[in-house]
């Protein structure tokens, strides 16, 4: 390793595996890396916004596409799964376009989007009055997403 780390972690406590994707780069990050990184932090925000009680996975996984081409890079999405349900494994399952699973308050999900040379990803818990990012980590330096009237935060590339 010389200037750029990802760090991907999944553990179980309770029964309950949760997992999480953390970015560290030694120095200043290039624009075409930042531009990335901002670009996978919209994507998976989408993603996160998007999964609540009653919408298909393939609903999701749409807006997911959307998101992927509003931000310039239309095929991604093709090139590392996009995540799915948690729970007692890391996924219980790896979620496809056209899923008609319907997302359920109490589930869990672990999305990861990824454009080359970035991803991002942080398990959360859906309920009725909103998810909940369980692996965030304080003090972590974020990307602020406003979707609508919704701000997600999601983690930015750590530059030391």
């Amino acid at each position: 390793m010389e200037r750029y780390a990802m760090v991907v972690l999944c553990g179980r406590t309770w029964g309950l595996v949760c997992s999480i994707t953390r970015l560290v780069h030694f120095g200043p990050l290039s624009q075409e890396l930042r531009h990335k990184a901002e670009s996978v932090a919209q994507v998976d925000a989408v993603m996160i916004a998007d999964t609540r009680p009653g919408r298909s996975l393939g609903e999701v996984f749409t807006s997911a596409q959307d998101a992927y081409s509003r931000a310039g890079f239309p095929d991604e999405w093709q090139m590392h799964h996009q995540g799915g349900s948690a729970g007692y494994e890391a996924r219980e399952f790896v979620a496809v376009p056209g899923m008609k699973e319907s997302v359920a308050g109490g589930q869990v999900f672990a999305w990861n989007p990824s454009i080359r040379g970035t991803k991002s990803e942080d398990t959360i818990l859906v309920s009725d009055s909103g998810n909940e990012i369980l692996t965030a980590i304080p003090g972590w330096p974020v990307v602020t997403v406003q979707l609508k009237e919704q701000t997600i935060l999601r983690p930015a590339i750590l530059e030391v």
